[in-house]
């Protein structure tokens, strides 16, 4: 019997009816193993994974091999988006065994949950030095009968490594200006002078790292740093990456010039670079910064906003192609033959020349996927482009809630809400904040709890992890600081507080999961940034600016110890600790605090507070109110000045002369 039927998770939901006796992550399975003697295969992926699609489809649909895994296993499926935990303790160990990771993730498990084979991918028929799949379950099932004992010892030495890779860095004290040049140094030999970004192929956006090069900008003027920042956003907004229809990012880019994308759309990436776009923009008043930044909101809003007000996690990268064949990328690829059946024959030829769409192809079957090499397309024809690709079957959506995301989605809507007069982004970033108190957020005498997932409108069953109460608190804060409304600074109180008190360990280092989460072989803990900020890192960004508003002693000494990791990880590895580079800058900066006192329908105040939120200065926060606003604490005992709309600027507990100038504001808040 499948029981994923009743699972909340689109990726379990597209296994429910696989012939595979599927059950989900519960003690119930393991004990189902101990009381047949068999072990336990774990399988690990998520709705827009296209390798998790293609291994179902050969290896989970196909009735025989159903068969021996439910004759030889207990057969577990996990959501990693779902079990963040899971995910990670799993495959580290993948990792740590193979040299390599990704999904979908295939881990063969004791009754115990101890790890002893491991995989990824394993295709039907062996292929490019890769054993089969029926081959690895008929090797695994012999290792099991014939050499049990011999099993269980490798089991127990992968769960003791694992148990002695805790990180004891907390409390090593925080990174200065030595450990950010040597960081900058790092990522200035990683990068693509040519083509952008750092590193080869398949190369990520690197949205973490670009924060940490505007920031570091902003706070030395390093030219360099705005550089390559600036470069790497204009290739990846020319490239294949990028939509250059419907907005909106891809996964990654399978070469090194982002020009054939992994087509999956997933909402951390857009939510991250969309604010990146909208730092870049603040930071050099580039117009294709300000188009990418917008279209990128936009595209949230219209294709991944839940009827219940959140943001959905995905876009698949598969979809029909028209023959009923799920193809990748299908809905965004074009011939030239297709751009003359929309456009006409001259414009269709023009249209091929602007978004480089050969004859031979940049991807697959002679189709190219549209890139901008040089100036800006017409946007008309950009417009009847779009209207003819929305009549193609459309890529799947997954639509849980993931709170964490959400809340970079929050904080990304909120701003470029704020820079760009959008106050339709506010609004949607409002409504999602709402979503999440209402549903995710379990208000008790104990103290808030984070759920980490809903579905129409009914909340998961998982506990949040760091992350989440990170990310949410980061949304949360940017929300305050542009709409003015204290109560979001509030609600982000409740969840850091959670976090000084149920994920942190000693010296200051953070776990993924609480004090009280369910116990699994290894406590998760994992400081380094990859597809978006560590718990870690991101709930020292949140820490610091929730102590800025405050004053809290506690939450900054939080922050500070949390930032010892970067500067152990930071001049060695910058490019995978990028947010919490980043936040070090914030840190070195102050960050500083701004408070705008004044009615809020005096334009001198709205002045003042546009100027506040469009400072570069690192990490800065901004509060505003009237003069007798309980709001926020860094309005008390601020007045008017000489009956004027004023701004008062602090940091490292000193503050300038109050101003009532915009002019003279922007003045105290360069670096």
């Amino acid at each position: 019997m499948n029981r994923l039927a009743n699972s909340q998770s689109p990726y379990l939901l597209q296994h429910a009816s696989n012939p595979v006796d599927w059950w989900p992550w519960t003690p119930e399975a393991f004990e189902e193993a101990r009381q047949r003697g068999v072990p336990v295969l774990l399988s690990v992926g998520y709705s827009a994974c296209h390798w998790c699609h293609v291994m179902a489809h050969e290896s989970f649909e196909d009735e025989a091999t159903a068969t021996y895994m439910n004759d030889h296993f207990v057969n577990v499926k996990v959501d990693r988006e779902e079990r963040p935990d899971v995910d990670a303790v799993y495959m580290e160990a993948v990792q740590a065994a193979t040299g390599q990771g990704g999904w979908p993730m295939t881990v063969f498990l004791t009754p115990e949950a101890e790890p002893f084979y491991f995989g990824t991918y394993f295709p039907p028929q062996p292929r490019q030095g890769m054993p089969s799949f029926r081959q690895v379950l008929d090797g695994v099932a012999v290792a099991w009968q014939d050499r049990r004992e011999e099993v269980a010892e490798v089991a127990q030495n992968i769960v003791r490594d694992l148990a002695g890779r805790s990180l004891a860095v907390g409390g090593a004290g925080v990174p200065g200006e030595e450990e950010l040049a040597q960081a900058l140094l790092g990522l200035t030999r990683d990068y693509d002078e040519r083509h952008g970004g750092f590193g080869g192929a398949p190369k990520f956006p690197p949205s973490m790292v670009l924060e940490f090069l505007l920031r570091h900008h902003a706070r030395t003027g390093a030219e360099g740093a705005l550089q390559m920042a600036a470069d790497t956003c204009e290739a990846m907004a020319r490239g294949g990456i990028y939509d250059q229809l419907g907005g909106g990012f891809a996964r990654y880019s399978v070469d090194r010039e982002f020009v054939v994308p992994h087509f999956e759309k997933m909402l951390y990436d857009n939510a991250l670079l969309c604010r990146v776009y909208a730092h870049l923009w603040r930071a050099t008043g580039s117009d294709l910064a300000r188009r990418v930044a917008l279209e990128t909101a936009d595209f949230m809003v219209r294709e991944l906003r839940t009827a219940e007000g959140g943001f959905a996690s995905a876009l698949d990268a598969d979809s029909d192609d028209g023959s009923g064949r799920h193809v990748e990328g299908a809905y965004y690829v074009w011939t030239p033959q297709q751009l003359r059946e929309v456009l006409g024959d001259d414009e269709g030829q023009r249209a091929a020349e602007v978004f480089g769409v050969t004859e031979e192809g940049t991807f697959e079957e002679g189709a190219s996927v549209l890139q901008l090499p040089a100036g800006e397309a017409d946007p008309g024809v950009r417009e009847r482009l779009l209207a003819a690709r929305e009549l193609r079957p459309r890529p799947e959506r997954d639509d849980k809630i993931v709170a964490a995301w959400n809340g970079l989605a929050i904080a990304a809507l909120a701003e470029v809400g704020a820079y760009f007069e959008r106050p339709d982004l506010i609004e949607r970033a409002t409504e999602a904040a709402d979503l999440l108190v209402r549903l995710h957020i379990d208000f008790s005498a104990t103290g808030a709890r984070l759920t980490r997932t809903s579905k129409d409108g009914k909340a998961g069953a998982n506990a949040g992890v760091l992350e989440d109460y990170a990310d949410v608190a980061e949304g949360f804060l940017a929300l305050a600081g542009t709409t003015g409304e204290g109560v979001w600074l509030e609600f982000a109180g409740f969840l850091l507080d959670i976090v000084i008190d149920r994920f942190t360990g000693e010296g200051g280092a953070l776990y993924d999961t609480a004090h009280d989460a369910e116990r699994l072989i290894r406590r998760p803990q994992d400081p380094t940034d990859n597809a978006a900020p560590s718990g870690w890192t991101a709930a020292a960004g949140a820490l610091l600016s929730y102590a800025a508003h405050t004053g809290s002693q506690a939450h900054r000494t939080a922050a500070e110890g949390a930032l010892g990791v970067v500067k152990a990880l930071g001049p060695r590895a910058p490019r995978f600790v990028g947010w919490g580079l980043a936040v070090a800058e914030a840190l070195l900066d102050g960050p500083r605090e701004v408070a705008v006192v004044g009615p809020q329908d005096d334009p001198a105040t709205s002045g003042l507070f546009r100027t506040a939120l469009l400072a570069t200065a690192p990490g800065a926060v901004v509060a505003a109110g009237s003069p007798d606003s309980e709001e926020f604490p860094l309005l008390r005992d601020r007045a008017l000045v000489e009956g004027r709309p004023a701004a008062y600027v602090c940091r490292n507990f000193t503050c300038r002369m109050p101003t009532t100038d915009a002019g003279e504001l922007a003045g105290q808040l360069g670096a």
